[in-house]
C-alpha cells in the first residue's frame, strides 16, 4: 500500500459526505444482494438452443470427458450407467446428466456470519463479488508486484467497506509471502475476521477445502453447516474435456459437507476450445453439466452453481484477450442454457487485458459486466479489480469497478411506476416553461433521485482544471487510501476468533512449509 496522503480538511467536506450518503441511499445502502427488476435478454430462439444442446450431447456421447486421479468419481459414473473406459474416459447417453441434475436446488441461501448479509443465489438475485486468483497486485504508487497477505487483507477490507459488493470473495490475490500449503488458512481467517459477508474457501487440494469448511464450522457450528450453505468453492475444468482429480476431490469435499461448488470451465477460444462461439458454448455446457452432476452424485440436493468463463485470444500472437464481444454475447446464451437446467448461474465479471486502469480497462470491463447483468447471472465473480488478463489485482481499478457496481444496482432496479414517480402533481405546480429544481416534488425526492458516483468528476472544465486536472485513476488512488484509513472491522465473537487462531496455528505446525 502506498504512503497515505495527509488528511486535508475542506469547507466542502460536509457537502461531500452528504453526497456520498445520498449516493448510497439511492441504491439501497446495506442491501445484502440485488433483486433483479429488469428481464433477462434472450439472444437465441428455441431451435438454436436445441442445436447447441444436441451438440453438447454428441460431445458427451461420442468424444466423452476424461476424469483423472479420482477413483470415487469413476465409481459414481459406473453406478450411474455411464460408459467408463479403463483410462478414465467417460461417455454419457443423452439426457443422463440432466436427469442427475434434477436434485440440485434452483436457489439457495449462503449464510453470512452477520445474518443481515446472507445472500440468495439463484432466481432473480444478483450477487457481486471481487476478482479472484491474481498473483500480482498493482497501484499507482508501487506499480506491479507479487501479492502479499497485507494486500489480501487490504482488498477484503475494501470490499467490506463498499455497499456495492455483497460477498467477500475468495482468493482476491495470491499472498505469495505465505507458503502455498498454508496460505489458505490465513486467507479464510482474513475473510472471517475482516468481513461479515459470505466468502469462498480453498480448492487447491481436498484437505485445504476441508480445512476451509472446518473453519466455517467453527464460526457457524457443525449442525448448522450440515443443513445450510455457508461457504463456496470455485472449481475449474481443465478444458478441453478433462476433469482433474484435484478439482473433483475438492468439489466433492464441498458437496459432501452440503456446501456449494461453483463449477466453471475456462475456455480460451482457439486454445482450450474452438474459435467459434457456438462450439465453445456446446463445450461449456458439456463440461459444466458433468461437473455439476458430480456434486449431486456425492450428495443429492447439495447446492451447486453452473459457472461460465468464456474468453478469446489474439490469433496473431497467441495472447489471451478479455472483455471482447464474442465471449460477452456467448455468455448471454449460457444464461439461457442454464435457465433451462433450472440451476443458479455464475458468469462473466469485469474482464480486461489492459495493464492500467484506463479507457481500455473500463471499456472491456463494462462490456463483460453488462453481459453478466443481461444474461441473468446470479453470482458475479471478478466484479472488481481484474486487470492484466487476471494476472494483476489493481487497487485503483477496484475502486473504479466498485463505482460501476454501484451504478448497476440502480440499473438492475429498473423503473418504478407509482404516483410519486409519475410526478403528475409536479407538472401542475411547475407549469409550462419553468424549471423543476425548487419544486416540492424535487425537494421531497432529491436525496434518493439519482445514483451519484464516488469516482467521476462532473465539475465544469475550468473548475476541474483549477483543481489540478486530476484523472479517474488518481481519484481512485486517493479513494482506496481513504477507505483503508477509515475501515473498521465488523465485530467477531472473541471465543470464535480464538478458536480460529488456534485451528490455524495447529494446522500450520502440523506440516513443513511448501512453496510450490
Amino acid at each position: 500500500m502506498g504512503a497515505e496522503e495527509p488528511v486535508v480538511r475542506s469547507r466542502h467536506g460536509g457537502r461531500e459526505a452528504r453526497r456520498r450518503e445520498r449516493s448510497h441511499k439511492g441504491a439501497g445502502l446495506g442491501r445484502p444482494y440485488i433483486t433483479r427488476n429488469i428481464p433477462t435478454y434472450d439472444v437465441l430462439g428455441e431451435e438454436n438452443l436445441l442445436r447447441i444442446e444436441a451438440a453438447a450431447d454428441r460431445i458427451l456421447a461420442e468424444t466423452g470427458i476424461m476424469f483423472r486421479d479420482d477413483p470415487v468419481v469413476i465409481g459414481y459414473w459406473k453406478k450411474a450407467g455411464a460408459k467408463v473406459a479403463d483410462d478414465g474416459l467417460v461417455k454419457f447417453e443423452p439426457g443422463m446428466l440432466r436427469e442427475i441434475l434434477k436434485t440440485a436446488p434452483a436457489t439457495f441461501t449462503q449464510h453470512a456470519r452477520n445474518p443481515e448479509n446472507s445472500v440468495e443465489i439463484g432466481g432473480k438475485s444478483v450477487v457481486f463479488s471481487p476478482a479472484y486468483g491474481c498473483p500480482f497486485v498493482m497501484d499507482l504508487d508501487k506499480g506491479r508486484r507479487f501479492g502479499t497477505m497485507e494486500d489480501f487483507r487490504n482488498f477484503v477490507k475494501l470490499a467490506q467497506s463498499s455497499p456495492w459488493f455483497h460477498h467477500s470473495g475468495g482468493t482476491i490475490c495470491e499472498p505469495t509471502d505465505v507458503p502455498v500449503n498454508k496460505r489458505h488458512l490465513d486467507m479464510v481467517y482474513s475473510h472471517i475476521k475482516y468481513s461479515d459477508r459470505g466468502f469462498m474457501g480453498s480448492v487447491t487440494a481436498e484437505e485445504r477445502s476441508e480445512d476451509s469448511i472446518d473453519m466455517a464450522r467453527i464460526v457457524f457450528g457443525d449442525s448448522f453447516v450440515d443443513e445450510n450453505c455457508v461457504i463456496l468453492g470455485n472449481v475449474n475444468v481443465n478444458s478441453p474435456l478433462l476433469w482433474d482429480g484435484t478439482m473433483t476431490r475438492s468439489m466433492r469435499a464441498y458437496a459432501r459437507a452440503n456446501q456449494c461448488a461453483v463449477v466453471v470451465p475456462f475456455i480460451l477460444g482457439g486454445a482450450m476450445g474452438p474459435v467459434t462461439t457456438a462450439g465453445a458454448l456446446a463445450q461449456s455446457l458439456a463440461e459444466t453439466m458433468a461437473g455439476c452432476a458430480i456434486t449431486q452424485l456425492e450428495r443429492p440436493g447439495a447446492p451447486v452453481v453452473f459457472g461460465n468463463f468464456l474468453s478469446s485470444m489474439s490469433l496473431r500472437s497467441g495472447s489471451p484477450t478479455f472483455g471482447t464481444p464474442e465471449p460477452a454475447i456467448g455468455t448471454m446464451v449460457i444464461g439461457q442454457l442454464c435457465r433451462r437446467l433450472n440451476l443458479p448461474m455464475r458468469a462473466s465479471g469485469n474482464f480486461t487485458t489492459s495493464k492500467l486502469p484506463d479507457a481500455q480497462a473500463m471499456t472491456e470491463g463494462t462490456m463483460s459486466m453488462l453481459a453478466s447483468v443481461h444474461c441473468g447471472a446470479n453470482f458475479v465473480l471478478h466484479s472488481a479489480g481484474f486487470l492484466d488478463g487476471l494476472l494483476s489485482m489493481s487497487y485503483e481499478k477496484f475502486m473504479l469497478d466498485a463505482d460501476l457496481c454501484g451504478a448497476l444496482h440502480t440499473y438492475l432496479d429498473g423503473i418504478k411506476i407509482d404516483d410519486n414517480e409519475l410526478a403528475v402533481d409536479a407538472f401542475a405546480e411547475v407549469g409550462p416553461g419553468n424549471h423543476f429544481f425548487g419544486c416540492a416534488h424535487t425537494l421531497a425526492n432529491y436525496e434518493t433521485a439519482f445514483w451519484d458516483s464516488e469516482t467521476a468528476d462532473n465539475d465544469p472544465f475550468e473548475k476541474w482544471e483549477a483543481n489540478g486536472s486530476v484523472d479517474a485513476a488518481t481519484r481512485a488512488n486517493k479513494l482506496w487510501k481513504e477507505k483503508l484509513r477509515d475501515y473498521e472491522a465488523p465485530p467477531l465473537d472473541p471465543g470464535v476468533d480464538e478458536a480460529l487462531r488456534e485451528f490455524v496455528t495447529k494446522k500450520k505446525a502440523s506440516m513443513d512449509d511448501a512453496w510450490y
